[in-house]
């Protein structure tokens, strides 16, 4: 068995999606099904006996505890997290709360769980931490990418409460002993992403014929990740990291943000042309820069190449066309995520 925190959300119920289509390792999943948790994502898993999905916060260290002793898992996978800058902006508490609090309280559940392992599954058991290059802070254009040992420099809410929750996990496996991995990935994409993100928001909007924002002169540059070749990294992490160690994930695909936008509107343009026969990227709109926007993001993923031998599948290019045929192909799904509440937010932020 293994327990996946924030299973229900973009990346967390790819992971379970993938681990089951190529394990038959039953998974726990628990997630506090917040607004960008959604368990149309795990749909399909539904009458499969090998998964179990639990409504909880991994800040509810009884729950956390209790679920451990029943099941008693040699792998916890903890994605759970607030994880969008511009809504640490507007509501920096919900930050704190998730991803330090609720990660301290899942860290003590698992310190208490794993003190009272046998020792030879104490020996086995693996506690897996999801992180974002953000936490690193910007880099300018000639800087070289973000190694693992880079300095830790976060520049907004949400990078800040995701460094404390990485420096949290560190200090419980110097003072504890637990077993912990960390994985610091770069920009993800792909199905099940929530439109509030770059990539699903451009899908959306360009299909609704409304204006494509792009934050201040769109060169912020990003290094997409497709989330496939994520989930690979994160099952090869979890069977032969080294403990202790922390893994860089990217793409090495580095894009500005403008770029991005451009190939989503050309293959929309070949896969479902505008009703007018106009190119799709008319739509596109720059509007006033977030605060603190970091310039650019770049991961140097060798370590994850050297050490356990993971690279990435997709190119951007074969990435980007899987994600735009995926929405293409799932109207349901995006009718039921954008709720009344997600395009009030859409209004508030883009105007």
């Amino acid at each position: 068995m293994i327990i996946v925190t924030g299973g229900a959300g973009f990346i967390g119920s790819n992971f379970v999606l993938d681990w089951l289509a190529k394990h038959d390792e039953p998974v726990l999943t628990l997630d506090k099904l917040t607004y960008a948790g959604n368990l149309d994502n795990l749909r399909s898993l539904e009458g499969d006996a090998r998964h179990t999905f639990v409504h909880g916060d991994i800040g509810d260290r009884e729950l956390v505890a209790r679920l451990l002793a029943e099941h008693r898992p040699r792998v916890i996978i903890n994605f759970a997290a607030e994880s969008h800058v511009d809504r640490s902006i507007l509501g920096p508490g919900e930050f704190i709360q998730t991803n330090v609090v609720g990660t301290f309280n899942l860290l003590e559940a698992v310190r208490a769980y794993w003190s009272g392992l046998p020792d030879a599954e104490r020996g086995a058991f693996r506690f897996l931490h999801v992180s974002t290059d953000e936490v690193y802070g910007s880099l300018e254009a000639g800087d070289a990418p973000f190694a693992e040992t880079h300095q830790y420099q976060p520049n907004s809410p949400y990078s800040a409460s995701k460094a404390a929750s990485d420096h949290l996990v560190r200090a419980y496996l110097h003072t504890y002993g637990v077993p912990v991995l960390t994985t610091n990935c770069s920009n993800n994409y792909g199905p099940y992403h929530f439109p509030e993100k770059l990539i699903p928001l451009i899908i959306l909007n360009a299909l609704n014929g409304k204006p494509l924002p792009i934050y201040g002169d769109g060169l912020n540059i990003r290094d997409w990740l497709y989330v496939g070749d994520h989930c690979a990294a994160i099952r090869r992490v979890v069977e032969a990291g080294v403990v202790g160690e922390t893994y860089n994930v990217g793409g090495w695909n580095e894009k500005t943000n403008i770029d991005v936008v451009r190939a989503i509107c050309g293959i929309l343009d070949e896969l479902k042309p505008r009703a007018d026969g106009r190119p799709y990227a008319e739509q596109i709109t720059f509007v006033k820069d977030r605060p603190g926007h970091d310039r650019r993001y770049a991961i140097d993923a060798r370590k994850l190449e050297r050490e356990l031998g993971w690279r990435p599948a997709e190119t951007f290019d074969t990435g980007i066309r899987k994600t735009v045929q995926w929405y293409l192909d799932h109207p349901e799904w995006i009718a039921n995520v954008t709720s009344g509440a997600y395009r009030e937010w859409v209004t508030q932020q883009y105007g």
